[in-house]
């Protein structure tokens, strides 16, 4: 067996034990497949962390970055309280459409509201205080997402980042690879802001290589 093929294997089996699609997420992966999106959703097991980490944190108020088929909008969805509210940023009209479709059939649809545009000109209009940020959109975005993140988020709150190490790219980003020049320059940001604690977290598996970063806003 190839070192691939194992890791993904393992990957496999981790989700077969701790994130076990249930029908609506099922159908929600079916539904971005057949409207023509493309397959970059997170994996089970990706999106039961970011679940556990708002679970952790007790988040009520949180704010995604890039929603597409509305697969990660689910588990988030499914973290808050009856009380609380997830804001999902999507550029793309056809991608909130799905999306609207998934959150309706997995009854969210009152807690988890799409907004349209750019991600960085919908979040200036938006006020602190959010519990969690997940940013999962353009990776040559992603330090200027930092910055406004960095305004929402409160004292203890969680930013957290899909897709920051690019099967290792972000090593020796190329000028002609703006994803990972972004991720690398958001790593860098991350890692040096004084009002963070961070870590970014390296994953193999169904997904192929990649990482995700994990921060907290420190408290006042």
């Amino acid at each position: 067996m190839t070192e691939g093929r194992l890791f993904e294997d393992v990957d496999t089996y981790i989700n077969s034990l701790f994130a076990v699609e249930d029908a609506v997420l099922t159908r929600a992966v079916e539904r971005s497949t057949a409207a023509g999106l493309p397959e970059i959703q997170l994996s089970p097991g990706q999106a039961k962390l970011i679940y556990l980490l708002a679970k952790m944190i007790g988040a009520k108020r949180m704010l995604e970055v890039g929603t597409l088929g509305g697969y990660s909008t689910v588990w988030l969805g499914r973290a808050l309280p009856d009380d609380g509210e997830l804001i999902s940023i999507e550029l793309d009209p056809g991608h909130a459409k799905v999306a609207r479709e998934t959150l309706v059939d997995a009854g969210l649809d009152k807690t988890c509201r799409i907004i349209e545009g750019r991600g960085l000109d919908v979040m200036n209009t938006l006020t602190p205080h959010f519990d969690m940020v997940f940013l999962d959109a353009n990776k040559d975005g992603y330090p200027a997402y930092l910055k406004q993140a960095i305004r929402l988020v409160r004292p203890g709150g969680l930013i957290v980042a899909d897709n920051v190490v690019r099967e290792g790219a972000v090593l020796e980003p190329s000028k002609v690879d703006p994803n990972a020049i972004g991720a690398a320059a958001f790593n860098q940001a991350l890692a040096s802001h004084p009002q963070l604690e961070a870590i970014v977290l390296q994953q193999v598996g169904i997904k192929g290589h990649d990482g995700l970063a994990v921060a907290r806003v420190k408290d006042d």
